[in-house]
């Protein structure tokens, strides 16, 4: 057997056909991200709206850094659902300071109720294919 060959193959560089001292550049293996249908982008769009109810800002910070290099419609709605939901975290925050007061408990409770109402609304725009600006949102992640 000689420098580079792997057992068994009989080709060298091992089974993939590489040669010793690894591929140069991104490789065979690495794929840019492949753009999304229309249906897809409206199907994730939709379930980042959903997920934003049930995992707060976590379900749409995981798919604005995954789907949004997938296409401006999943960009767009993944961006507004993170703005959304991050705003909510900090009222939500707010409230838990102030509950002390009392009116911490109102803050609370209404930021579940907005985060239900509009999340829901977002989701039925995001699959009807049509975009959503949510009320009450601060801007951090621009266009």
């Amino acid at each position: 057997m000689t420098y580079g060959q792997q057992p068994g193959n009989g080709q060298p560089g091992g089974p993939w056909g590489q040669q010793p001292g690894g591929p140069q550049g991104p490789g065979p293996y690495y794929q840019p991200p492949q753009p999304m249908t229309p249906e897809d982008q409206r199907l994730w769009a939709t379930l980042t709206h959903v997920g934003q109810i049930f995992f707060s800002f976590i379900a749409p910070l995981v798919a604005y850094f995954v789907l949004r290099d997938r296409g401006q419609f999943v960009r767009e709605h993944t961006r507004v659902a993170l703005n959304f939901s991050i705003t909510m975290a900090i009222a939500d925050v707010v409230g838990v300071i102030t509950s002390w007061l009392g009116i911490g408990i109102l803050i609370i409770l209404a930021v579940r109720v907005l985060t239900i109402v509009f999340g829901i609304m977002a989701a039925v725009a995001a699959n009807q294919g049509r975009f959503y600006r949510y009320p009450l949102s601060i801007e951090f992640l621009k266009n």
